[in-house]
């Protein structure tokens, strides 16, 4: 079964005039958000897919070259937004933010696309919204409903849009956080905002922004499951096609560089923040190729420090161990050529899966005590955002002559000697 497929066309404006810009190592589409039971199905996710990122020469979309099943990831999707740190506070703010935008409203709908567990459409529904969420994980979608949170186990698009707005009405408020990048049919997603969308209606949605992926090297969020990398101008193209307009965006920190976007019905003008964003992505001449080579030479010089640590540590008769088991790093162990060198991951989630498989790896999986139990050189933090959080827990490990190595954005070294 094929469990993913070449990309040939944008995903914004349909255009086949793709031009490869950033090469990078094959990965399996099987990552940690996602668990697949069936055997064969699973082994042929765990097989390398090609992992290169191409921009389109007609709108100036970034995007990879190939795209993994969303028929098999996202029904088995495991990972749920509560138990991700910092986020709740983060989707309390967003709440007040956008209900300050629609003061006027009483009793606001509230849509969110991708609502994964309800952890942001709870904060709306503390606040005296009617709330409704959309996601494709059967298996949280029914702990949401039956949390409270009613939400629809789908795919949202045009057709399940206007088959909800025949039934309870246009909604005020649509969400969608850390999901548009996932969408390969961006046109039908699209008229689905328009279908649903109340006249003065507000669709907002947060997304990596492409040039932090680029200027940040933050190689661990490059993975199939995220087919875009957004830039403003493209994106505006494309909704601006689909009767929508962008009014406003804001840049966030969230995901080591991110975009807040707020979308309305074409009728509604854009805020000259809007304009600036585009002017400034032309001035850095983002839509042409030699605008990501810088990228490669970052990539092969953390390469080179990593293979080193690797190096000395195994001319010792020593192992390296990871921290952290997710879709990063996953990412990362292939990206860095890691993914024969490291004796095991440790992770705080003890329900995540035993090993870490992929086309030539099956790296075991153990919680944080494995540090000590088996005092590895090195530790590489891949969950290298929470990089201070995990070294504070471990300062046994560093005492006893442990070192962690930080790979991202730039490789750094901590240690007491």
């Amino acid at each position: 079964m094929a469990t993913f497929h070449q990309k040939a066309d944008c995903v914004l404006c349909g255009s086949r005039e793709l031009e490869q810009v950033l090469t990078l190592g094959a990965m399996p589409i099987a990552t940690p958000n996602f668990r697949v039971v069936d055997g064969s199905v699973r082994q042929d996710a765990e097989r390398a897919a090609p992992l290169n990122l191409m921009l389109c020469q007609s709108c100036g979309q970034l995007q990879v070259g190939h795209v993994g099943d969303p028929d098999i990831q996202y029904p088995n999707y495991v990972y749920r937004t509560s138990l991700s740190a910092g986020l709740r506070e983060h989707f309390k703010g967003l709440a007040d933010t956008v209900l300050q935008l629609r003061s006027n409203l009483t009793s606001p709908r509230v849509l969110e696309i991708g609502s994964n567990d309800g952890t942001l459409l709870r904060f709306f529904q503390e606040r005296g919204c009617v709330v409704a969420g959309i996601d494709p994980a059967h298996a949280i979608a029914m702990e949401a409903t039956a949390s409270g949170i009613p939400t629809t186990a789908a795919f949202f698009g045009e057709a399940l849009a206007k088959d909800l707005c025949d039934k309870t009405g246009p909604v005020d408020l649509i969400m969608a956080n850390n999901v548009i990048a996932n969408i390969e049919d961006m046109a039908d997603f699209s008229r689905g905002i328009a279908a649903i969308l109340a006249p003065d209606g507000l669709f907002t949605f947060e997304t990596q922004y492409g040039p932090d992926v680029i200027d940040g090297a933050l190689l661990d969020t490059i993975y199939h499951e995220h087919i875009s990398y957004f830039m403003i101008r493209p994106l505006a193209g494309h909704f601006l096609a689909h009767g929508l307009r962008i009014v406003d965006v804001e840049h966030i920190d969230t995901k080591g560089g991110s975009v807040r976007v707020f979308v309305e019905h074409a009728k509604t003008p854009a805020s000259a923040r809007v304009a600036a964003w585009i002017a400034e992505e032309e001035r850095r001449g983002m839509f042409v190729a030699a605008f990501f080579s810088p990228l490669n030479g970052r990539v092969a010089e953390i390469r080179k420090g990593l293979s080193a640590v690797v190096s000395d540590a195994h001319a010792a008769g020593r192992a390296v161990a990871g921290y952290g088991v997710s879709v990063g790093t996953s990412t990362l162990l292939n990206q860095f050529g890691l993914s024969r060198a490291i004796a095991f991951l440790a992770d705080d989630d003890l329900a995540k899966e035993a090993h870490l498989a992929g086309p030539d790896y099956r790296i075991p999986v153990r919680p944080p005590s494995a540090l000590i139990d088996e005092m590895p050189a090195a530790v590489i933090i891949f969950a290298w955002r929470y990089a201070d959080a995990i070294i504070a827990r471990h300062g046994e490990y560093l005492a006893r002559g442990g070192r962690f190595v930080i790979p991202l954005p730039t490789m750094r070294t901590i240690s007491r000697q």
